[in-house]
């Protein structure tokens, strides 16, 4: 089991870290930036590699309906972020600031991503049930 959670971190840490250089990489598309440089953190892959907790809780929800999984892993990824983010706030190291979106929670979390994390929390199972 330890060394399947770890294997699930380290793929999860860089599906994660991939996803993020794409679509900040997308991003610069409206700064008309040709080069489609992404950006990113270091924390963001063991922030990442976190959501090979969804595995345990897949385990015990696998028999409910995508809308209830979907949404249990939304509201874990939220958590995450917001205790990530809080926490290295503390040491002015958090690389990303939501206060200026409309639905900013402490600046740390985006509450209209929640679609967004909804789909990639049911990815984040997909990918960590084929290692279990």
């Amino acid at each position: 089991m330890k060394k399947c959670f770890i294997t699930n971190f380290i793929i999860c840490g860089l599906v994660g870290w991939c996803f993020e250089c794409f679509f900040t990489g997308l991003g610069a598309i409206k700064h008309n930036d040709r080069k489609l440089l992404c950006k990113t953190s270091i924390w963001m892959f063991p922030i990442y590699g976190l959501a090979a907790f969804i595995c345990p809780i897949h385990n015990i929800i696998n028999n409910k309906n995508t809308l209830v999984r979907g949404f249990i892993y939304t509201l874990c990824i939220f958590t995450t972020e917001f205790i990530t983010g809080e926490l290295l706030k503390k040491y002015n190291a958090c690389p990303w600031d939501y206060k200026k979106a409309k639905y900013n929670v402490d600046g740390v979390i985006r509450l209209d991503y929640a679609p967004v994390w909804f789909l990639v929390g049911l990815l984040y199972e997909r990918v960590v049930s084929k290692n279990s």
